[in-house]
């Protein structure tokens, strides 16, 4: 039989299919996953071009990923960096999530300062400047923030492994301790530097306990 790329996918098809009942489990009727196995969220940066233009506002936001078939959210601060703190506006996003039907999973923040920077002061104002977006994402109906873990170095740049490893975690453990509070979790994302080595980055988490 010629090879044509239909008769090659049913083969594929068939093959796999067998494959997958070498592998079943008693008491599994059927091979096909379910519709709910698996859900995704869509983060803000994913548009960040039409964000950023003001071609889509960020209140609009849920709406727009609701008509795609999405009802989970991931917002990034950079796109209400100043409404943090505005009560009314906060309310509104959530507003506008709930009615769509679509959750508000985390907000990510960057621009906030260093948590690791080696300058106590520096560090406590890092700090305090993520307690905000603690108090927004609880509003939001969010469980997490997602923060960046810089210390001497940034978003390209490596400082000393150890002595960043030793003040990251110090912030970080300080905002978790407030954000208990709150009953939200604190993530940090592989963004540059030494964050991007999962080593230095399972460290970081096992000294801020």
């Amino acid at each position: 039989m010629k090879q044509t790329p239909e008769n090659r996918r049913e083969f594929l098809k068939k093959a796999g299919a067998a494959a997958a009942g070498l592998t079943v489990l008693p008491g599994l009727t059927s091979l096909t996953p379910s519709k709910e196995l698996f859900k995704i969220s869509l983060a803000q940066w994913s548009l960040n071009p039409l964000l950023f233009s003001g071609k889509l506002d960020n209140l609009d936001f849920a709406r727009d990923a609701k008509k795609h078939g999405i009802e989970a959210v991931e917002y990034v601060n950079q796109f209400f960096k100043d409404k943090a703190e505005d009560a009314a506006y906060i309310r509104e996003m959530k507003n506008r999530a709930d009615g769509e039907g679509v959750k508000s999973v985390l907000i990510m923040c960057d621009g906030e300062g260093k948590l690791g920077a080696p300058d106590k002061a520096e560090r406590m104002e890092a700090v305090d400047n993520h307690k905000k977006w603690v108090r927004a994402a609880k509003t939001l109906g969010c469980h997490m923030i997602r923060v960046n873990g810089f210390s001497m170095g940034g978003f390209g740049e490596k400082g000393d492994y150890d002595e960043e490893m030793k003040l990251v975690a110090d912030g970080l453990r300080r905002l978790c301790e407030f954000a208990d509070d709150f009953d939200m979790n604190v993530t940090i994302e592989n963004h540059g530097g030494n964050s991007s080595h999962g080593k230095w980055l399972s460290g970081v988490m096992k000294l801020a306990d």
